[in-house]
């Protein structure tokens, strides 16, 4: 009986070993056939003697020692569980945990002594305490392998035991980590190694990985070391953050700030525990930028944007989208930016000249700041335009003008910088600051005037180039819009066909001439209006318009013809010493050199009173013949502008590369007055439109309060207008009895039908 008991227990070691959690599966070394002997009742077992479970108690605490003073144990591994198992077997297992139990506490208790040296230094005090650490583990481990029966039985049927591992843990953190002296020493160990690290040295981080992954293990890292190591954190960063602000410039800030983030991250993944991350990361976020957020930006954002620093202001959107409250604030100091600097460009004369340029270039690079370095937040894309639009308008009318401007001088002919496909990205990007500009009737009035020049001058450098413009001008503003402009094209290509009929009808004519007429025929309503001036015309150029007149009231009756004499364009055929040369010039320089064919030299007063030509005009004309490039006309005495009393000759020692040489009118730059002019004929229109939009407002509404009706006029008017100019056009139509006040309320205005 006693041979095959221990048969069976041999049999249940080598099933525990196999099977590492179900202690009562048993294998019959016998057979090899595999069978389940399950102990029903403990009272089918004799019961122990004293003596056998004293002695294997101390067997077992023999072995507990050697494991914990590193010593080697005298018994066999195999041995000793089976003891275990034994013991656990016939009920001593209470007694055996809390004798393992004690033998356990009284070594733990032992070791306290050794971290009482006051001579160790922190680094010592660590390293010796990790080493008692590692050292608990293992022989921890050891004593539970050993008591596996035990704590897989006895303790997991108790829930209120803890196993020999979380006893081990219990015992370390009771009577070593919780110790006063020790737990301050260590703490200030670990806080003196993370702040020499921070301060560029280097450190052994298994050590603080051990030590921290202790404090995790033993349920005290948070309350022990966390809320210090915060408290420390805090306070360095805040100093740091105070006294790098006044000594380092803002780009140079930002990376460092970066680093430090990067620097806390890499501590994270190395040694400290996960928990510390949200707070370790929101408090360098908030000493080194949530307190600095306002300063960076003062100090440093106008000279990123104006230096175009892409890494720098990449870093800063980066480092201000974890911070709390860091978008907004940037997005408000991003939009005071483009104000401020948009607001210079535009409200400052002396820049006119480069004005649209200026705000083509500003509008890139501020696209490109938000494209590369703000993510493209939707939230600066929009807050851009707003600015934008804010500062374009500070200075009415002059941006659409110059805007207008700026357009003619790439649709002209000669423009030679851009590709049509360059032209057209041009075009594009000029569409965009034209969408912010309120008075669009100013931009239009002045855009018609230079394509009414670009048309009838032939200098439209493409066709199609205008026709792209027209159409973005459209399909941004509308059909009404662009009408007239579309009016002047069509009459254009109108022209075309009366001059192929007009050519026709010529050569059926009995007197021939010899001068080739060509004609544009304009509808007044689509075309800027021209001052007409009388001239004297030669004879054969009279009779030549008095037959296309009597051409065209033929085919169009009703209709009436007014010649603008300062649109009209010659081309000259004229022999000089050096041979023949064909000159292309003005109606105005026409009607002088055709005067040399009937004498040799005259006075400004002489030519004046042939041609009939305005005294400023005529000036400028005699210029640019005398005293331009292509002089032509010799001028007596010899200087750039033309006085009274100076005498013109013809020079027939004129010399040129040539044969067809364009020669051009000085062009006056365009002066106040016609800048005024231009403007006075856009807010007449507007006044138009304002008286328009109250009587159609009042025919609706028949009667409206002051504020109402204000209110409705700023809904339908396209362009800005100020509230004193409002009310004078509610008085001029009250005047003129569309509208009236109401006798109760002077408040209210009511309809007049």
């Amino acid at each position: 009986m006693a041979e095959d008991t221990r048969q069976d227990k041999r049999a249940s070691f080598s099933a525990l070993t196999e099977h590492g959690t179900n202690g009562m599966t048993r294998t019959s070394s016998k057979t090899g056939a595999s069978k389940k002997l399950v102990i029903k009742n403990f009272k089918d077992r004799p019961k122990l003697s004293e003596n056998y479970t004293e002695d294997t108690w101390l067997k077992l605490r023999d072995a507990v020692g050697a494991i914990q003073n590193s010593t080697s144990i005298k018994y066999n591994l195999e041995e000793l569980y089976q003891a275990v198992e034994n013991l656990c077997s016939y009920k001593v297992s209470p007694t055996l945990y809390k004798q393992l139990r004690q033998v356990c506490e009284d070594h733990v208790q032992a070791q306290i002594h050794q971290f009482r040296e006051e001579s160790l230094d922190n680094l010592s005090f660590l390293k010796r305490m990790n080493r008692c650490w590692q050292d608990h583990c293992r022989q921890t481990i050891m004593i539970r392998s050993i008591f596996l029966f035990l704590d897989r039985t006895y303790v997991l049927q108790n829930s209120l035991l803890p196993s020999i591992w979380d006893t081990g843990l219990e015992l370390f953190r009771t009577h070593i980590v919780s110790d006063v002296a020790v737990q301050k020493r260590t703490v200030e160990g670990l806080l003196e190694q993370i702040e020499l690290e921070r301060n560029g040295e280097t450190i052994d981080r298994s050590l603080l990985r051990s030590l921290l992954g202790m404090l995790s293990d033993l349920q005290v890292y948070r309350d022990s070391f966390e809320e210090r190591f915060l408290t420390e954190t805090n306070r360095l960063y805040a100093a740091e953050g105070q006294r790098l602000m006044q000594e380092r410039d803002v780009p140079e800030y930002l990376h460092h700030v970066a680093r430090r983030l990067e620097e806390e991250n890499d501590r994270i993944m190395s040694y400290l525990d996960q928990s510390t991350q949200k707070p370790l990361i929101n408090c360098i976020e908030k000493q080194l930028l949530g307190e600095h957020m306002t300063a960076i930006l003062q100090k440093g954002l106008s000279n990123l944007l104006d230096e175009n620093r892409v890494t720098e202001l990449t870093l800063l959107y980066q480092l201000f989208s974890k911070g709390k409250g860091g978008l907004p604030t940037l997005l408000q100091f991003w939009r005071d930016y483009i104000k401020s600097f948009g607001g210079e460009i535009v409200c400052t004369p002396e820049k006119d000249k480069d004005m649209v340029q200026d705000l083509l270039d500003f509008k890139d690079k501020m696209d490109n700041v938000v494209q590369s370095c703000f993510a493209r937040n939707e939230a600066f894309i929009n807050t851009m335009k707003e600015a934008f639009e804010t500062f374009i308008n500070k200075r009415p009318n002059k941006p659409a003008e110059l805007i207008a401007k700026y357009v003619d001088s790439k649709l002209r002919a000669g423009n030679k910088e851009a590709t049509e496909e360059e032209l057209e990205r041009i075009l594009d990007k000029i569409m965009i600051i034209f969408r912010f500009i309120h008075g669009k009737d100013v931009f239009e009035a002045f855009y018609k005037k230079d394509l009414a020049k670009r048309l009838l001058v032939g200098k439209s450098a493409s066709v199609d180039a205008e026709k792209s413009m027209l159409s973005k001008l459209k399909h941004e503003c509308g059909a009404a819009f662009t009408s007239k402009l579309e009016g002047m094209f069509k009459d254009m290509e109108l022209s075309k066909d009366i001059m192929i009929q007009f050519k026709q009808y010529m050569q059926n004519q009995s007197e021939p001439s010899n001068i080739e007429l060509t004609v544009n025929i304009l509808t007044m309503g689509y075309w800027p209006t021209y001052i007409p001036m009388e001239v004297h015309l030669p004879p054969e150029m009279v009779r030549l318009q008095e037959i296309f007149k009597s051409f065209y009231l033929g085919k169009h009756s009703g209709r009436k013809l007014q010649w603008q004499s300062t649109l009209g364009h010659c081309v000259l055929k004229a022999e000089f010493k050096e041979g023949k040369k064909e000159l292309q010039v003005s109606l105005f320089q026409t009607l002088v050199l055709l005067m040399f064919n009937e004498g040799e030299e005259f006075t400004l007063e002489e030519i004046k009173l042939a041609t009939g030509i305005e005294d400023g005009e005529l000036r400028r004309t005699l210029q640019s013949l005398a005293c331009g490039k292509a002089r032509v006309l010799t001028k007596i005495p010899k200087s750039k502008d033309v006085e009274d009393g100076d005498k013109f000759s013809c020079n027939d020692d004129f010399k040129h590369k040539l044969f067809r040489i364009k020669i051009n009118q000085i062009q006056m730059k365009e002066t106040v007055e016609e800048q005024a002019s231009t403007t006075e004929r856009v807010f007449q229109d507007r006044q138009y439109q304002i008286d328009a939009a109250i009587v159609r407002i009042m025919k609706m509404r028949k009667s409206l309060s002051h504020n109402l009706l204000m209110s409705e006029v700023y809904n339908q008017l396209k362009f800005p207008v100020k509230p004193a100019d409002l009310k004078k056009r509610i008085e001029s139509l009250i005047d003129r009895d569309y509208m009236e006040r109401d006798k109760e309320n002077s408040n209210q205005y009511n309809y007049v039908a």
